[in-house]
Formats: C-alpha cells, sequence, structure tokens
C-alpha cells in the first residue's frame, strides 16, 4: 500500500474521531460551565473535583486507558480463529471477573474513603469543612469506577464487532445526567454539590445500560462465565500489566498537582481544573484524534519492517498536530482571560476568579504544542511494540514535573503548576524525538522544521492581529455584554481567518490536508 493511501486513511479516521470528540468536549464544557454558574471555585468546587477525580484516576488507570488495548486483540484474534462462540465465552469470563473485582474495590472505597481523600489532598484541614465534604462526595462518586469500567470493556467488544456509536455516545451521556442533576437537585439537596456526585453516579449506571442493547442484539450474552483457565485470559493480563504502569505514570501528575494544589490558597484546585478543561479542547479534538488515526497505518508499517513509511506517517500526523495546536497555543495564551469569561464567568464564578484561573490556562498553553506533539512521537514506540521507553521517559519526566512544580508553586501559584506541566511536556516530546532518532535514524527533520516555520510564523502574525483586536479597543466595563461576548468573539474570528490566510500565503501543505478532512467528513 502506497503512502499517500496511508495518508488518506489517516485524514480520514481523524475527521471521524474528532467530530466525536468534538462532541463529548462540548457537553463537557456545557457541565463545567453549569458548575461554574451554581458553585465557582470555592471549597465546596474544590471538594467534588477531588471527590471526582479518584474514580476518574481510577477508570483512566484500569479501564478505558489501559484495559481496552489488552483485551481488544487478545478477543480480535480469538474471534478470528476460534470463533464467535469461543470469543463471547472470553468476554463473559472476563465481564464477570472483573465485576467482581471492582464490587470489591468501591466496597472498600467507600469504606475507607476519608483515609483516601487524606491521600489525595492532603493539604485539607481534617477537620475543616472542605475535608469532611469531599469524603462524603468519594462516597457517592467511588461507585462510578464499577459502571464506567465494565463500560469500556462493552465499548471494546463493540468495537471489536464493528459497532462504534454507543462507546462514543456514553461521554455525552454523563455530562447530560451531571447537567440535569444539578439543575434540579442541588436546589433540594443539602449541600447542594451533593447533586454533583449523584449525577456521576447516575452518569455511570446509564452508560452501562446504555451498551447492554447493543451487546444482546450482536449475540453477546451477559450471563455470567468463570472460565478462570482460559489462556486468552492469561494473554490479556500479560499486557494488562504494562499498560497500567504506563498510565499510572500520567495519573501520577494528574494526583501530584492536586496534592500540592491543596497546599495553596482555597479555589487552586478548581482553577487548574477550568483551565485543563479549556486545554482539553484543541488537545482532544485534533491530537488524540491524529494520533488514534496514525496507529493502525504505523502498526501495519511496523510490521512490515518498513521504517522509511513508519518515519514519514509519524511525521505526517505530527505536522499535522502542529498545524493546529501551535496557534491554539497561541490563542489561547492572547485571549486567556477573555475566553475563560465567556465561558465561565456565571453565578459563583467572579471576575477575579476568572483571573486565576487565566494564569493556569496560560501556564498550560506555553506547553500545548509539545503535550499534543508527544501523542503523535510516541504512537511510534507503540507501533513497535516498544512499551518500556515511553514509560521510563514519562518517569523522569515526572520528577522534572515535580522539581520545577516545588520551585514554582510558591511564587506562581497555581501558574507555576501549570508551567511544570508544560516543562516536563517539553522535555517529553525533545527526550521522545531524540531516542526515536537513534532507534530509527533520521526522522524528516527538514520537512518538520519548514512545516513548524511557516506554522509559527503564521501563528505569530494571527497572534499580534488577535491581541490587537482583543485589547486595542474599549469594549468596556468587563461585566459589560461587549468585553464579555464581543471581544473574544471578535478575537476569534480574526485569528481564524488571518492564520488561515497566512498559511495559504505561506503555501503550507498541511492546510490542503486539513481541508481533506474536512471534505471527507462532509463526504
Amino acid at each position: 500500500m502506497n503512502q499517500n493511501s496511508e495518508q488518506h486513511k489517516v485524514t480520514r479516521a481523524a475527521g471521524v474521531v474528532g467530530l466525536a470528540t468534538l462532541a463529548s468536549r462540548v457537553g463537557g464544557f456545557v457541565r463545567d460551565v453549569v458548575i461554574a454558574y451554581l458553585f465557582g471555585a470555592g471549597p465546596a468546587a474544590d471538594a467534588f473535583f477531588v471527590a471526582f477525580r479518584i474514580p476518574n484516576l481510577l477508570r483512566r488507570l484500569f479501564a478505558e486507558g489501559t484495559l481496552t488495548i489488552a483485551f481488544i486483540p487478545v478477543f480480535t484474534e480469538v474471534l478470528k480463529k476460534k470463533g464467535r462462540e469461543e470469543a463471547f465465552l472470553l468476554a463473559r469470563s472476563i465481564y464477570s471477573l472483573l465485576a467482581l473485582i471492582l464490587l470489591l474495590v468501591s466496597v472498600l472505597g467507600v469504606y475507607f474513603a476519608p483515609q483516601v481523600v487524606r491521600i489525595i489532598a492532603p493539604g485539607f484541614a481534617p477537620a475543616g469543612e472542605t475535608y469532611a465534604l469531599a469524603v462524603q462526595l468519594t462516597r457517592w462518586c467511588l461507585p462510578y469506577i464499577f459502571f464506567i469500567s465494565l463500560v469500556a470493556l462493552s465499548g471494546g467488544v463493540l468495537n471489536s464487532l464493528g459497532h462504534f456509536f454507543a462507546p462514543a455516545a456514553a461521554p455525552a451521556l454523563l455530562n447530560l445526567c451531571i447537567i440535569t442533576a444539578a439543575l434540579t437537585l442541588s436546589p433540594l439537596l443539602d449541600p447542594p454539590v451533593m447533586s454533583l456526585a449523584l449525577g456521576v453516579l447516575i452518569g455511570g449506571a446509564a452508560q452501562l445500560a446504555m451498551q447492554t442493547p447493543y451487546l444482546v442484539t450482536r449475540g453477546v450474552s451477559l450471563k455470567p462465565a468463570w472460565d478462570i483457565q482460559n489462556p486468552a485470559l492469561k494473554r490479556i493480563a500479560k499486557l494488562l500489566v504494562p499498560a497500567i504502569f504506563g498510565a499510572a505514570v500520567y495519573q501520577v501528575a494528574v494526583l501530584m498537582d492536586t496534592i500540592l494544589a491543596s497546599f495553596l490558597p482555597s479555589g487552586t484546585v478548581s482553577y487548574l481544573y477550568y483551565a485543563d478543561r479549556l486545554i482539553q479542547f484543541p488537545l482532544g479534538i485534533f491530537a488524540i484524534a491524529v494520533s488514534t488515526a496514525i496507529l493502525p497505518s504505523l502498526s501495519r508499517q511496523a510490521a512490515d519492517a518498513d521504517q522509511d513509511a513508519l518515519v514519514d506517517t509519524m511525521g505526517y500526523g505530527l505536522r499535522l498536530i502542529l498545524f493546529i495546536n501551535v496557534p491554539a497555543m497561541v490563542g489561547l495564551m492572547v485571549l486567556a482571560q477573555p475566553l475563560v469569561v465567556l465561558l465561565f464567568m456565571r453565578g459563583e464564578f467572579t471576575l477575579a476568579t476568572a483571573s486565576e484561573t487565566a494564569g493556569a490556562v496560560m501556564g498550560l498553553a506555553a506547553g500545548l504544542w509539545a503535550i499534543s506533539g508527544v501523542r503523535a512521537v510516541v504512537q511510534a514506540f507503540y507501533a513497535m511494540k516498544d512499551i518500556k521507553t515511553p514509560v521510563l521517559v514519562a518517569a523522569f519526566c515526572l520528577l522534572i514535573k515535580l522539581a520545577v512544580s516545588l520551585a514554582l508553586m510558591g511564587p506562581f501559584k497555581q501558574t507555576g503548576l501549570a508551567l511544570a506541566t508544560s516543562t516536563a511536556g517539553i522535555a517529553n516530546l525533545a527526550l521522545l524525538t531524540w531516542l526515536l532518532r537513534r532507534k530509527l535514524g533520521p526522522l524528516g527533520g527538514r520537512k518538520l522544521l519548514r512545516s513548524g516555520l511557516g506554522t509559527c510564523c503564521a501563528s505569530l502574525i494571527m497572534g499580534c492581529l488577535v491581541a490587537l483586536v482583543a485589547y486595542g479597543p474599549d469594549w468596556g466595563s468587563p461585566l459589560g455584554a461587549m468585553s464579555r461576548w464581543a471581544r473574544p468573539a471578535a478575537a476569534l474570528i480574526t485569528g481564524g481567518v488571518v492564520y488561515f490566510l497566512a498559511a495559504w500565503l505561506l503555501r503550507l501543505p498541511e492546510l490542503g490536508e486539513l481541508k481533506e478532512v474536512m471534505v471527507r467528513r462532509r463526504g
């Protein structure tokens, strides 16, 4: 298969995944706007974000980020070689075993919630209101791990059978449940923030219920099975161990921010949470989409020992990611406060809260290009079945993040913690690229450099004009409609038009590839 055909597959797949991610991100933003409106960035919001982070950490550690990676290849192999009956028996066996383990984990988590909160947020005073509230919310949120892990497993089965709608729609259902619970139950509960925990629990159950009919219609029975001696189970377990270790490094980084932020003034945990949600938009919509799309092509090329094609595909994905996320980085840094005000400043989320959150946005945005780029480079290692190198590099960068966090959190608070994340991301990309070059030889650096310089030039022009539009005219009071809505809207429209016009004038080839993604999606 020629390289142009592989690149067409990547662009088409990136469009599909990106559209699904966009819908999920929009729902997540509406959810966060509702939370910001009702609870702002005070003790109640801090307590909920700590409580929700615990099941989210377990979900990413054991479910979506690892379980499907280990399960899908083995399930697909059994399905192809031994037939549907054996494959479905494997699915039922791991489903039953996982449900039993998750039930035990949920019960233990509820019982030991006080100790768990002390580990996650040691800066919360044990006798304080925020700590007590975090423990209460944790007991309601923790069973979410039971539901969402089974959702991830169900999604793996459905994807292997060629069905993608139900797994892709699941996150939107969670957002809907949290929004509905917050708006309808918060006036009825004491404390009102309990509505968010109930929304999480209901959302987990709803996501699992949504998968069930699709499994049944495809002949997958949910009747328990205990084929513990199945050799396929052992192969899944063997793949699961390194996958969990790799996911653990990232989750430790997330946990590190929560622990350190708990020692800073009240609201810091929330500032970082809202800033991360804003950064996840360009990161999730395009970086994750492209990195997901290039992995199958990279895997085929690695299996064929076609290193030249592998390097070309990896470089192609990296250039596409940087073409979007470099201007996104510039735009977020220039428009940090106007965007935070536009998206979150309602109800309890004040102008002062927006200013503090904007500092965290700028710190995270500084490393967006590198954090995005890592997602493309690391896929090349995974395609060559080298999981060890990215894990070791990530662990080393975790130490860098800790050192920079401790140095900057005192003088710069949440902005310092955000800058530490960016510093670690830049170090991660540099080390991975260097190691990959040692492994494969030249990585097409000249082509990447030409593209990068053109992208940076177009982004710089865009940034200057966006700043002029956003801060040159007098938009009136920061609380007025003109300042809140017209300023960021005018700046965003100007930025988009200027950047793509500059890219066209500079004849950047990535502009044509991006157009192809859009055309294929419309088709």
